[in-house]
C-alpha cells in the first residue's frame, strides 16, 4: 500500500482512483492507442534525459519518477527540466523521499510524493506539513527575488 504527500497531508490516490495508471516507458508506445490521455502516466527511470521523452509530454497527463535512494537526487533536476519544458500535467516522485527534501521536490516541480506506507509510517504527517515552511523565505527565492511557492511554480 502507498500514500500520497499532497499539500503536505497525506490523502487518497485520487488519480488512480479516476481511472489513471502509469505505464513504463519503454512500453508506452505499444499501449499508447490504447488509453486516453486524460488517464495515462508514464513511468521514467531517474536516469532519463528530459529531452527524449519531449514528445510525449502531450500524449501523458501524469509522470512519476522513482527516487530508489534518499541519496539518488536525479529525480529533482529530470522534473525541474520537465516543468521548463512546458510540462503542466501530474508529476509525482515514488520512492525514497524525505520530509526534509519535500521543499526542494515542491520547487522542483513535484506536484505529490508517493511513499511505501512503512516509510510514511517513520515519518509522521506533520513532518511533511512542518517541512512546507521551508519552502518559502529560502536562499534561492531571496537570490533570485521570488518570495512564494506559487511564484516558484509559475517560473518553473
Amino acid at each position: 500500500m502507498t500514500v500520497i504527500i499532497r499539500d503536505g497531508n497525506f490523502c487518497e490516490d485520487e488519480w488512480m482512483a479516476n481511472g489513471g495508471a502509469f505505464i513504463s516507458l519503454d512500453q508506452f508506445d505499444l499501449e499508447t492507442h490504447e488509453r486516453d490521455s486524460e488517464i495515462t502516466g508514464i513511468d521514467i527511470p531517474n536516469s532519463t534525459d528530459a529531452e527524449s521523452i519531449e514528445g510525449l509530454l502531450e500524449l501523458v497527463s501524469a509522470i512519476r519518477i522513482p527516487f530508489p535512494s534518499f541519496a539518488d537526487g536525479r529525480g529533482f533536476s529530470i522534473a525541474k527540466r520537465l516543468r521548463q519544458m512546458g510540462y503542466e500535467g501530474l508529476l509525482r516522485a515514488k520512492g525514497h523521499i524525505l520530509a526534509d527534501q519535500y521543499p526542494l521536490a515542491l520547487r522542483s516541480g513535484f506536484d505529490e510524493i508517493e511513499l511505501l506506507a512503512p516509510l510514511a509510517g517513520r515519518q509522521p504527517e506533520r513532518q511533511w506539513r512542518d517541512s512546507l515552511t521551508r519552502v518559502e523565505n529560502n536562499y534561492q527565492d531571496r537570490l533570485s527575488g521570488r518570495n512564494s511557492i506559487a511564484r516558484t511554480a509559475e517560473t518553473a
